[in-house]
């Protein structure tokens, strides 16, 4: 009897890849082609501007020499010294522009922002900030885990004294923005009066983004953030919103002030924050803030130094440009004439008004230029997949470094936006019903005279440097015959060459990972546990049952049609589960008198959910019961049996 949640959590995952049993990892020398083609991004970008990395050094006060953050059983929670390799030159095996990104991103440690504002920045994916207020610190986002939050404010602690924390402040429901908060404070200190300030929706939102298909996300994101790779001029170099995503502890602490609208005002510890709603653009639950006191403004992650995702490879809703461009003019006209420092969430701050509002402008029109002319495109009649091809920045928006492919692209964010208004399907009636990957590739291998004349043809794509087709025609291979080698291996090396190209630190790190499975296949790992008892806490009953509901096994549900009662025995809560044709049903707050009741205590839901304890355990201590008759309990141990745990490693690269 097993009620499983997994995943349940939004863009950034902890990284709980297991590192003990690696796969073995291959690579391929760079082509002529690849060294070709980033060379030429050296001539289109202005390398020569050390703007960036004046920005992103200023302030520095200190940082730890040791290089790694480890967790309390001595493993690594995060290891920025593991960057070490990024100084000095860029070899050719790395897009410059990506390899210039990842330098600036790198660097760690303690900053000043100006007087009373610092932040610690490459302890993790996200940064933290600490204000200081009139008795204490004010801390913004706390990182992804307790681990590396807790050796920030130890940082933060040996150079600028111990003060107690007064707030916390949640800028958005993204893990890299709470996750780390009890390494900064406790359930204790906030009874006692340590505010946390978040924006509406956020405790939903933590827990709801994605729930439902957790799993594949979050396989998919061993993929997007590399994390089965090595740190390696080779492997993975960043992802260009951050370097990687610490392993550790997560959890959460609800909310005790809530931003609801744009223009409230909050004065904690004597400092006054005025508040903008993002709701819906880069994450459901957002708000950035501008704090007169300094003239400074909190971008949150609404603008940053690169293009973000309009859709996450990693699988999402996709997000509104328009909408995100009209966030970040309100910025612009409320607070840009009056705004002396911008930081953010992600990346190095920005100093003077004049270099803020070309900022704040550039990423403004960018988001506008992408959603707009993807429309402006298909409404003359492109396609999803012709759009890319065909959408161009113009260089006022394109040579702007903090506008480039670090972590979005133009080329997938347009096919973001393509569907957004019209889905996936571009009118072509070739499109509205075609074939799946299996049986499209084996007809593909077929009408080409077998696989050994597609991989023929391959090769004289790959040694004219001509990948992208390659790479979609040796698919169609692995799909049709998935144990061909030759075949993987080929593809292996052209996804190879696509990474070593790619500016997009996501881009990079998914073809590097699909060309690591192609030469190893999929990793014999344990299943990444990724819920953490405070998440657990926080998922509402009816999302628990939601995602229940698409445990079921359809078809062997079909014809076991049955009502439980489904009681939290120490909160009250109830609901009527109703199976019927292989679909489950909810009612919350109803019950039937003919139906068996199940029984269980909160703690002993979330210790269940969390795999601390069987269910064998929790009815032996007595946190669950059942009433009904034999057959009635043995209907509810049959129903929790039709409930199935998804496998977390399954195959990308093949069938």
């Amino acid at each position: 009897m097993v009620v499983v949640l997994s995943a349940c959590q939004a863009d950034i995952q902890p990284d709980k890849t297991p590192v003990t049993a690696p796969l073995a990892y291959e690579t391929a020398e760079v082509s002529d082609a690849t060294r070709e083609a980033n060379e030429a991004v050296k001539k289109y970008l202005d390398f020569d501007d050390r703007a960036d990395f004046e920005a992103a050094d200023r302030g520095f006060i200190a940082t730890f020499p040791e290089g790694v953050i480890t967790s309390e059983d001595g493993t690594p929670a995060y290891d920025y010294g593991a960057y070490d390799f990024l100084n000095g030159d860029g070899p050719d095996s790395v897009n410059p522009s990506l390899w210039r990104q990842s330098q600036l991103n790198a660097k760690h440690g303690l900053f000043e922002v100006v007087d009373g504002i610092y932040q610690v920045r490459g302890f993790d994916l996200s940064n933290v900030t600490f204000i200081r207020g009139d008795t204490g610190w004010i801390v913004i986002d706390p990182l992804i885990t307790k681990e590396t939050a807790k050796r920030a404010l130890d940082l933060v602690n040996q150079e600028l004294g111990e003060r107690p924390i007064t707030a916390v402040v949640y800028t958005h429901s993204h893990i890299d923005h709470y996750g780390g908060v009890r390494g900064i404070v406790s359930d204790e200190d906030v009874a006692n009066g340590t505010e946390i300030i978040a924006p509406i929706g956020f405790t939903r939102e933590t827990v709801s983004e994605n729930v439902l298909a957790g799993n594949a996300m979050s396989r998919r994101v061993t993929y997007m953030f590399g994390n089965m790779l090595p740190r390696a001029a080779d492997g993975q170099v960043g992802v260009g919103l951050g370097q990687a995503v610490s392993t550790g502890l997560p959890g959460m602490i609800r909310p005790t002030i809530i931003v609801d609208q744009t223009g409230q005002t909050e004065t904690v510890d004597g400092v006054e924050m005025n508040f903008i709603l993002t709701l819906g653009a880069e994450a459901p639950a957002e708000f950035m803030f501008y704090l007169p006191k300094w003239k400074a403004f909190c971008q949150a992650e609404i603008i940053n130094r690169t293009l973000h995702n309009m859709y996450t490879p990693r699988g999402a809703k996709v997000r509104d440009g328009r909408l995100w461009s009209q966030y970040i003019d309100q910025a612009i006209y409320l607070y840009a004439d009056k705004t002396d420092v911008s930081f953010g969430s992600h990346h190095w701050p920005t100093w003077g008004t004049e270099d803020i509002t070309e900022f704040w402008e550039g990423q403004r029109d960018l988001y506008r230029y992408i959603h707009d002319q993807t429309l402006h495109l298909a409404n003359q009649g492109y396609t999803m997949h012709e759009i890319p091809e065909a959408l161009e920045l113009p260089d006022a928006i394109a040579k702007s470094f903090y506008n480039r492919d670090y972590y979005g692209t133009v080329s997938h964010n347009s096919k973001a936006q393509y569907q957004l208004y019209f889905g996936y399907f571009d009118g072509n009636p070739a499109n509205l019903n075609p074939l799946g990957p299996v049986e499209a590739g084996e007809k593909f291998v077929a009408y080409m005279g077998g696989a050994d004349n597609v991989i023929a043809k391959a090769r004289e794509d790959y040694d004219a440097g001509d990948y992208r087709f390659a790479a979609s025609a040796l698919s169609n291979v692995m799909f049709a015959e998935p144990g061909n080698q030759e075949a993987a291996d080929l593809l292996a090396n052209i996804y190879t060459q696509m990474g070593y190209m790619a500016e997009s630190g996501s881009w990079r790190n998914f073809y590097l990972t699909g060309a690591m499975e192609l030469r190893n296949g999929v990793g014999n790992f344990p299943t990444p546990n990724t819920s953490s008892v405070d998440m657990v806490r926080a998922l509402p009953l009816d999302l628990m049952f939601d995602l229940m509901a698409v445990r079921v096994n359809g078809p062997k549900a079909a014809k076991k049609n049955r009502k439980i009662n489904f009681v939290v025995t120490d909160t009250g809560e109830k609901a009527l589960l109703i199976l019927s044709n292989g679909t489950l049903h909810h009612r919350m707050g109803h019950s039937d008198d003919e139906a068996p009741t199940f029984n269980i205590s909160s703690e002993g839901l979330v210790a269940l959910n969390t795999k601390q304890k069987s269910s064998a355990q929790l009815m032996q201590e007595g946190a669950i019961s059942v009433e009904g008759s034999l057959l009635q309990k043995k209907s509810i141990k049959d129903f929790f049996d039709l409930l199935e745990e998804p496998d977390f490693w399954f195959e990308i690269v093949r069938p």
